[in-house]
């Protein structure tokens, strides 16, 4: 292929690309990033409407919406909410669609396409995003984070909107980091997520490392390692704000503990012990774990971590995912094929700079589990596909993750932006 050919290669992968993602952003901004979510179950109106409370009752009727093969969420009346975490993404995404957008890159000979990107600002939408995130904010903690915003229903009990978790705290802040451009404010508030990490998730120095709780409202039964590698993230996304070493040490302590727990095949288990989870060796949250060590090396300029981001990678590309780009479930189970772990793979593959295997994820998701319109379906089975759309699980995180591949393609990545 002569330069001329490849550059007009890259720029139709831009465009069709970029189409999408328009299409998907435009999907959440009419609904106000407002929908249905994985385990909302505990939000139908129904369910609170019986005149019995038990937790048994509770699990069934979560888990028969969340395994059902149709969605059932109207039929339950089950209330549509912003997801914390999935609004931090869309901020994210927006960022980088006005990045993308903003200097015509991806766009059609007219400068814009799909769902007339040319009239919508990006950057007031992920300004407004960013702020609902300030005024969501769990209170009553040592520092800033965030939490999911239904109750669930677990076997040891329920997890509530103020019980705040890494997961939502971690990519709140990496959102409000990532627009504190926009308003010095996200940034301070961001800042002191660290401390809320060490103070309110019992951050505990141990002999492989350190390690955290998930959520506030857990015990010491078990760890998470895509939790505590999400921890590191955190850590390190304040370290690349503010050049403090404490955090980068704290960071370090969490993925030493990590890599400590790293199978002989590469991959992590997602819980230790083993058997306190249902889960094996899932797709997304070791593409979280990956993406981790990724950004260490980015932010550090470390080979600490290479052994074991060279193995984690190697099996993240050759055991979870097929040659044409399909997701595995997990090490043993091709399906379900889920759009949570097709999104990671886009962003662990964009991130790696293999753009080629990148685009054959985008591609096999835009033939299986795009519906059109900016709507992704939710998962494949072997023998159908579930079509169900999910603000945060769908839509946010294909948002995200497109646009951290369009401006890749376009020769660009993610970065802060100034004030308008």
């Amino acid at each position: 292929m002569d330069a001329s050919t490849a550059t007009t290669a890259r720029a139709r992968s831009a465009t069709d690309v970029a189409d999408v993602l328009a299409q998907t952003l435009r999907y959440a901004r009419e609904r106000d990033y407002t929908g249905w979510d994985y385990a909302d179950g505990m939000s139908s109106r129904l369910l609170r409407a019986l005149p019995v409370e038990h937790k048994w009752l509770n699990i069934a009727v979560q888990e028969t919406i969340k395994r059902a093969p149709l969605n059932v969420r109207p039929l339950a009346l089950v209330e549509q909410r912003r997801n914390y975490k999935g609004t931090a993404l869309f901020t994210m995404a927006n960022l980088n669609a006005h990045e993308l957008f903003a200097r015509g890159e991806g766009a059609g000979e007219s400068g814009h396409s799909a769902g007339d990107r040319s009239d919508v600002d990006y950057q007031a939408e992920a300004r407004s995003l960013a702020s609902w995130l300030v005024e969501n904010r769990c209170e009553g903690y040592n520092g800033y984070c965030g939490s999911h915003r239904h109750v669930i229903q677990q076997l040891d009990g329920r997890r509530y909107p103020s019980d705040a978790d890494v997961v939502s705290t971690a990519y709140g802040a990496r959102a409000l980091l990532a627009a504190s451009g926009l308003d010095p404010v996200y940034g301070a508030v961001a800042g002191t997520a660290g401390q809320f990490v060490h103070d309110d998730l019992s951050y505990t120095e141990v002999e492989a490392g350190a390690r955290i709780r998930y959520a506030t409202c857990d015990g010491d039964e078990y760890f998470t390692h895509n939790a505590i590698a999400l921890a590191g993230r955190l850590y390190l996304d304040l370290y690349a704000d503010a050049g403090r070493e404490r955090h980068r040490e704290r960071a370090e302590a969490l993925l030493d503990y990590v890599v400590a727990h790293q199978a002989d095949c590469g991959g992590w288990v997602y819980r230790e012990p083993p058997d306190a989870s249902h889960l094996s060796m899932d797709n997304h949250h070791n593409g979280f774990i990956v993406e981790t060590l990724q950004h260490h090396a980015t932010v550090t300029g470390s080979d600490r971590y290479a052994e074991a981001l060279a193995r984690g990678l190697d099996f993240y590309r050759t055991t979870l995912f097929d040659p044409d780009g399909a997701p595995n479930w997990d090490e043993d189970s091709a399906y379900p094929k889920d759009v949570h772990a097709a999104a990671q793979g886009i962003i662990v593959f964009t991130a790696s700079g293999d753009l080629s295997f990148a685009r054959r994820i985008v591609d096999w998701t835009l033939e299986n589990l795009y519906a059109g319109d900016g709507r992704f379906y939710f998962r494949q089975q072997r023998f159908y596909t579930r079509p169900i759309v999910l603000m945060r699980w769908c839509e946010a995180w294909m948002a995200y993750a497109l646009s951290l591949y369009a401006l890749r393609v376009a020769g660009r990545t993610a970065h802060r932006l100034a004030p308008a």
